[in-house]
């Protein structure tokens, strides 16, 4: 009920866009010498022209601009900038995500009664979830980014050409299939040295994103460095894997010491409500 009512929720937004243009073209074939346009009219149209305009090359860059400076500028700057897209992806998502999330927490919800996500299942389950889920959901995705592309990443001609939307199907199945592949790779016994180098890392998941989130803060934001929109792709993915070791070695050597990363222990005495040990016992 959630993937229909997700589907029907994007595939609603679609047709709602395409309204608004079959609404502006209509306008655009009055002839306004004789006919005068009435305030409906000319609001289809503007609504269509706005939308248009907006899918333009020269729009996405002026908007691109505005984020570089943006960013790269004083705490204010960053602070209002990040706060105004923080409440259009609130407001969003709440109008249009909802359904994602409960999906997705019930799908991890079945999997965790059937023994799946704890890795209790059958290798061919496994293997079959990865199968299913990878050639589906990469041809679902496939076929519904087709128009995209073929409109150039225009979103005002892609809504033009785009029939529907199934872009939740396509993730929801990528998805599954990824999870499989994962499991899959736990299962086999070959990938073990890899999960016990990130187990440490997943116990202070926590920890771990708050302080990416400050070092990249740091590395990009006009309070720091302000490299934001001034790096190539593969500066970035650098960037990206020297945060990664120094948190996988610092997760190492934390919990060899610590029963908890330190925003976990700050975290769980809140939730509890009362101090908990931090260092383990046989490290004084």
């Amino acid at each position: 009920m959630c993937l229909l009512l997700m589907l029907a929720r994007e595939n609603r937004n679609l047709y709602l866009d395409k309204r608004t243009i079959a609404r502006g073209e209509v306008v655009m074939k009055i002839d306004t010498t004789v006919t005068k346009l009435t305030d409906r009219q000319q609001e289809h149209l503007a609504h269509m022209e706005e939308f248009k305009k907006a899918s333009t090359s020269e729009s996405k860059i002026k908007r691109m601009q505005r984020a570089n400076r943006m960013m790269s500028g004083s705490y204010e700057d960053v602070y209002e900038y990040r706060v105004e897209r923080y409440l259009n992806n609130i407001l969003n998502y709440s109008y249009f995500g909802v359904w994602d999330v409960i999906l997705f927490m019930f799908i991890g919800m079945a999997f965790f009664k059937l023994g799946i996500i704890t890795g209790n299942a059958s290798v061919k389950l496994y293997a079959f979830i990865c199968t299913l889920g990878l050639s589906l959901g990469l041809l679902i995705t496939y076929y519904d980014m087709q128009p995209m592309i073929d409109a150039k990443f225009n979103s005002f001609e892609y809504t033009k050409q785009a029939s529907l939307s199934f872009f939740e199907l396509g993730r929801t199945f990528r998805s599954l299939g990824f999870f499989g592949l994962l499991l899959l790779m736990y299962k086999s016994g070959i990938f073990q040295w890899f999960f016990r180098l990130m187990k440490p890392v997943g116990q202070m998941a926590f920890t771990n994103y708050l302080t990416q989130s400050i070092v990249s803060a740091v590395i990009f934001y006009g309070i720091g460095f302000g490299l934001y929109g001034k790096l190539e792709r593969y500066e970035v993915y650098m960037i990206m894997l020297c945060i990664w070791l120094v948190q996988i070695i610092w997760s190492h050597l934390w919990l060899r010491f610590f029963q908890y990363g330190p925003f976990e222990w700050i975290w769980r005495q809140l939730t509890y409500w009362k101090k908990l040990p931090l260092r383990k016992k046989n490290h004084p």
